[in-house]
């Protein structure tokens, strides 16, 4: 009779050892989320937010700026396949709310000087321009932009004027006069990268702006 007791408790035992293994194998905790595997918000969200528009805004753009460095697709060590999944986040977040400035202006930037995705950094300025005419800070970025990374000096001359008229600094209007004319200089490079990095409060962003202008001045020594 205890013998039967003995090898019944051993295989109960043994029962309990494999269901444990099991449940610890099969429902352990889920891994944490790699950055590889984000996805980017669908649209139809736009639709779907009616009424509830800034609030929604505002909960991607505090999800974006978790990852303001992220490239979802680098094309190399200095430059980001366009339309990022960054791109996309900012780009619903500014759907949602027009009115949502900083989102634009700092989006923008980082699109185009932390994580180097051009293309959609050209999408968020193009849609800015025309809903803050005024903002000579977003201009000037937006400028700054065109200039550097799209190489169009008309776009840029037409921007850096725009941006004088509306409370930039005066030199702005020769900056603009000299793209128009000649298509601008190592000098107007210089004096346009330096601006910015005056005019940002984001250490990381002035980082790499810093290193343009490095950059800059050591190729043309």
């Amino acid at each position: 009779m205890r013998i039967a007791w003995h090898s019944n408790s051993f295989y109960f035992l043994g029962l309990i050892s494999v269901v444990s293994f099991a449940i610890s194998h099969f429902l352990s905790e889920p891994k944490p989320l790699a950055r590889s595997d984000y996805l980017a918000p669908p649209k139809v969200i736009e639709k779907l937010s009616s009424g509830l528009k800034v609030a929604s805004s505002d909960s991607f753009w505090l999800r974006a700026i978790q990852d303001f460095d992220f490239c979802s697709a680098p094309i190399n060590d200095r430059e980001c396949q366009g339309k990022s999944w960054l791109f996309h986040v900012l780009d619903l977040a500014t759907d949602l709310d027009p009115r949502f400035y900083y989102a634009f202006y700092a989006g923008g930037l980082d699109l185009t000087v932390v994580i180097s995705d051009y293309e959609g950094a050209s999408k968020i300025f193009d849609k800015g321009v025309p809903l803050y005419p005024k903002k000579w800070g977003f201009l000037y970025a937006a400028g700054y932009h065109a200039y550097f990374e799209e190489k169009n000096k008309v776009k840029a001359a037409n921007l850096f004027f725009q941006a004088a008229e509306n409370g930039a600094p005066e030199w702005l209007k020769v900056t603009a006069g000299r793209l128009a004319k000649e298509g601008g200089d190592t000098e107007t490079s210089e004096r346009i990268l330096q601006q910015l990095i005056q005019t940002s409060d984001d250490p990381k962003l002035v980082e790499r702006l810093k290193k343009k202008l490095s950059d800059l001045k050591s190729t043309n020594e």
